[in-house]
């Protein structure tokens, strides 16, 4: 088992995590920025103070064209699923 701040388990480095702003990156080419304040082994997670970032890309019929929205949304409270959770960054420490 992992005592102090060493991470010897995947889910030592998101136990570190706990009341620190993390990014999501989830399915669906959306993104997750906001306060952890709980998860599971599943990867079930609940996040505060969140913004979402939602990246939509229209195709054309021309390879070079195509455009591009990105949809900016706040959450007080939300619950992520973790079947959807592709990537779980830390905040940065120095």
């Amino acid at each position: 088992m992992a005592t102090g701040s060493a991470v010897e388990q995947p889910l030592d480095l998101v136990r570190l995590s706990l009341d620190e702003r993390i990014y999501v990156k989830m399915r669906g080419d959306r993104e997750l920025r906001g306060r952890l304040h709980g998860y599971d082994q599943h990867m079930n997670m609940v996040l505060g103070e969140v913004e979402e970032t939602i990246t939509i890309v229209e195709p054309s019929d021309q390879p070079t064209e195509g455009s591009i929205q990105t949809v900016k949304k706040n959450y007080e409270m939300l619950f992520v699923r973790g079947d959807n959770v592709i990537l779980v960054a830390p905040p940065m420490r120095s």
